[in-house]
């Protein structure tokens, strides 16, 4: 009689490559549970139980703990980090998956509140030293142990919006400065520099602050009169962009003093949208453990796939221990 392979404990047991096939289905692809387990049915002809697909998955979410905190504390000393925060739905109920990235690395983060609750609880924020990239969410400023820069992807369309609906033409300027320093800020890099020339930045600023200057000029009227009890009239949209852009000017231009800084917090974009096909696929989550299991195991994903890592081979390799 042959010994058992190593590993093999039970007359009955199913072997790690399945197992990451499993986790594969689910947590990357996306199939829903019943469909991941037709598809190993028709496969492998192994009929397979919803309820062992989600002790898989327990399993591989409890395994990549120090994984996830390996990451975490990598993202704590990044020299750039980027934020942002969407809504998911756990049991019907409104929650927020916070998501925290570099170009190697993912962290999510599942919370019932978007402020600065979930951003202690989140733990990487509290201990950031570097640059944050994110929206203008009031929240974020709330930490002053790092450099607070912003998305210009959202100014954009911000200013597309102003130029568009309330025909503010130092709006449209703006957008076009702003994509004509990108353009220069990516010939620069291309070519090898660090910086823009003095000369340069002292001219986009200039010009920067011209258009504020115009903008102020040529004010619209409050948007409406101030109600009972307010002194001040609700500003428009395109006003309060407006003071956004002056208050926060350096926040605004960083990509241009300093390469590190990316023009917009498209990464953190695109790392968190996936979770919302997921969302769209299944309609939201049934309880917290399965939101926790589902944000660690695509944050390891995440990862993976960023530093160039076969995501099957991944989490075959989590199961082998």
């Amino acid at each position: 009689t042959a010994p058992f392979p190593a590993g093999v404990e039970s007359p009955t047991q199913y072997g790690e490559h399945l197992k990451g096939l499993l986790v594969y289905l689910s947590q990357y692809q996306l199939l829903p549970s019943q469909r991941s387990c037709e598809l190993v049915e028709d496969l492998f002809g192994q009929p397979l139980s919803e309820g062992t697909l989600a002790n898989v998955t327990t399993r591989c979410h409890d395994t990549l703990a120090p994984v996830e905190q390996a990451i975490m504390a990598y993202l704590q000393d990044a020299e750039v980090v980027h934020f942002d925060e969407t809504s998911l739905f756990q049991n019907g109920e409104r929650w927020w998956l916070h998501n925290a990235s570099t170009p190697e690395a993912t962290y999510y983060f599942p919370h019932p509140k978007r402020g600065r609750a979930a951003m202690e609880a989140a733990g990487i924020l509290p201990e950031f030293e570097g640059i944050a990239m994110h929206d203008h969410w009031a929240s974020y400023q709330t930490y002053d142990t790092c450099e607070h820069v912003f998305c210009n992807a959202h100014h954009m369309r911000e200013l597309d919006r102003a130029a568009e609906q309330d025909q503010a033409q130092w709006a449209e300027k703006m957008g076009a400065l702003l994509r004509r320093i990108k353009k220069r800020v990516e010939e620069a890099k291309a070519q090898g520099l660090s910086r823009l020339p003095r000369e340069e930045i002292a001219m986009f600023y200039e010009w920067y602050c011209s258009l504020l200057f115009e903008a102020y000029s040529h004010d619209e009227p409050p948007a409406t009169s101030p109600p009972p009890g307010r002194k001040r009239p609700k500003q428009s949209k395109t006003q309060n962009l407006r003071d956004r852009l002056y208050t926060y000017a350096f926040q605004t231009l960083a990509f241009m003093y300093d390469f590190r800084v990316p023009f917009d917090n498209n990464l953190a974009e695109r790392d968190i949208r996936m979770t919302k096909v997921k969302q769209k696929i299944s309609g939201g989550f049934r309880t917290p453990q399965g939101m926790e299991q589902f944000c660690r195991i695509r944050g390891f994903i995440s990862t993976v796939k960023k530093q160039g890592g076969n995501v099957l081979e991944a989490l075959n390799a989590t199961f082998q221990g």
